[in-house]
């Protein structure tokens, strides 16, 4: 069954929207991104990304100072049978495969396999492995 188990926020300060979502709804900081910060409930990561700086032009979840759902995260029981019905559904890889066996714990890359772009634009990360600080069920 594939579940969604990541969403990821962009906000111009994810310090503030972090202390937001860990003081008002206890979510735990179980690692750092790249540009912020990975909250977890212990069956759901919420990424806090900081938002660019300069309108990359990619998408408009991509534009300077952009604040809101940027991508979501499927956890799936086959990548390889997922990618497959993406690309036959016309959805856009972004990425290479990763070996995730192979990355850095809690560093950015180090959950999800492949990026996607979706009919609308939205990026979609998918994974068998999960995140940080999700259970397994």
């Amino acid at each position: 069954m594939v579940r969604i188990r990541h969403i990821a926020i962009r906000t111009p300060e994810p310090e503030k929207t972090a202390a937001f979502y860990r003081d008002v709804f206890g979510l735990k900081e179980v690692g750092q991104a790249r540009t912020g910060y990975y909250l977890s409930d212990g069956h759901i990561n919420l990424a806090i990304l900081k938002s660019r700086d300069e309108d990359s032009g990619e998408s408009p979840r991509d534009a300077a100072g952009y604040a809101g759902i940027h991508h979501l995260g499927f956890m799936v029981d086959d990548v390889d049978d997922v990618c497959q019905k993406l690309d036959a559904a016309g959805a856009t890889p972004m990425t290479e495969r990763t070996d995730v066996r192979h990355a850095a714990a809690s560093g950015p890359r180090s959950y999800y396999e492949i990026k996607y772009r979706g009919p609308d634009n939205q990026e979609m990360d998918v994974t068998e492995t999960g995140w940080i600080g999700m259970s397994a069920d």
